[in-house]
């Protein structure tokens, strides 16, 4: 009986022992995402970069500075949770952030929430992780298919497009974006003529682009992204989708699509995105110092992924501790300010609420300089650009 009173004293001294030093070692950051893949461009080794920079800008928190490491979940659900869980058990990492592809992201969600650590979400754009796979641990930083669908979609069918047919990821993102920009279409009035489901990484869209042809829409909505998004179009063009009369509406673009997609074939696309490099001295700012360090801008995600570990840096040196209940709190107490974001509110079902930009992208001849490929059409309040918190079915709202 001794002997077990024993072991269970030094078990709980050596408890108390790794809390501690949990607690009193350096704030570690965990960038997670695709450094290889279709989404590699749109965060991969340029959202470490930004994440860098956040802590760099930030110097020492709780007297010394964080650290930054980084993992490739190869857009798998399981390689994702696998990765998170091991970084919360065994490697000492309090927060996650990036984490494209929504599948990946609802899976690390769910780690976050089982371990009471936080992860702020840059990439993935599912609604339902703010609606009904909420979790007080964990937030959507940047942009959700609900904004995207309501900025780009609302504009679409506002200027005539009124019968749309999909070409969609077959994942949870795609799923969303399709079911929140068709509820959008369909509430103006307009039609949805039909819908193709994509496997994710697909090189030849031939038989998908045929289809959409075949409908006869008037436009075809592509919600997919990255890689995806850009063989989409490119491959549209060579079938003569846009001299035919069909306009494509990228649901989901970032500035390396239009990069890479170049003017002559993305001019006219409009898309919706919470940051665009060349907005105001903020933006150029920022974004000459991270184009030092890459040889390009930011995209939106990788912005938001400096914006995110700056609050949650910001918000730990305001509460002096790690602990996770704390730093969330605090979080939604500090109103975000920062190049991307002005007076941007933490709701409690983890929807960080910024304005959104409808652009369009610029013909060649409107172009003056490298990466000059946005006008802008609209800014759209946070307020109206997403779900109303009481829409969105998450249990935390409901719970008061």
């Amino acid at each position: 009986m001794q002997a077990k009173i024993l072991l269970a004293a030094a078990a709980l001294v050596a408890l108390g022992a790794a809390s501690a030093g949990a607690q009193s070692g350096p704030v570690k950051i965990g960038v997670l995402n695709d450094m290889s893949g279709l989404y590699s461009d749109v965060g991969g080794k340029g959202s470490v970069v930004a994440a860098q920079m956040a802590v760099d800008d930030a110097g020492p928190v709780l007297g010394q500075k964080a650290v930054v490491i980084s993992g490739d979940h190869q857009n798998k659900p399981d390689v994702g949770s696998s990765i998170a869980r091991q970084w919360y058990d065994q490697d000492g990492v309090d927060m996650i952030t990036d984490v494209p592809t929504s599948s990946v992201a609802l899976a690390v969600t769910e780690v976050a929430r089982e371990k009471k650590k936080l992860a702020l979400f840059t990439g993935p754009a599912s609604s339902d992780l703010t609606g009904p796979k909420c979790n007080a641990y964990a937030a959507a930083w940047v942009y959700d298919t609900y904004s995207l669908a309501h900025v780009t979609g609302g504009a679409v069918v506002k200027s005539g497009g009124d019968t749309w047919f999909f070409i969609t990821a077959d994942y949870a993102f795609g799923h969303a974006l399709e079911r929140d920009t068709g509820d959008v279409v369909k509430a103006a009035g307009g039609k949805i003529l039909g819908d193709v489901m994509v496997p994710l990484s697909t090189a030849d869209f031939s038989s998908y682009l045929l289809q959409a042809q075949a409908s006869k829409a008037k436009i075809i909505g592509l919600a997919n992204a990255g890689g995806d998004t850009i063989n989409s179009i490119k491959q549209g063009a060579e079938f003569g989708i846009v001299e035919g009369g069909q306009k494509f509406a990228g649901l989901l673009m970032f500035i390396s699509d239009v990069h890479s997609l170049g003017l002559k074939v993305a001019q006219g696309l409009q898309l919706t995105s919470p940051f665009y490099w060349d907005m105001n001295d903020q933006t150029r700012a920022f974004s000459k110092r991270f184009a030092e360090k890459t040889g390009r801008p930011p995209t939106f995600d990788q912005a938001g992924v400096y914006s995110a570990v700056a609050h949650y840096l910001k918000a730990v040196k305001a509460s002096g501790t790690k602990d996770p209940d704390k730093v969330m709190a605090e979080m939604r107490a500090l109103p975000i300010n920062d190049f991307m974001t002005k007076n941007g509110k933490l709701r409690i079902d983890g929807r960080v609420v910024r304005d959104m930009y409808l652009f369009e992208v610029k013909k060649p001849s409107e172009s003056k300089a490298p990466w000059d490929y946005y006008k802008l059409i609209q800014t759209v309040p946070g307020d109206e650009a997403y779900r109303p918190l009481d829409k969105g079915d998450c249990p935390l709202v409901k719970n008061g």
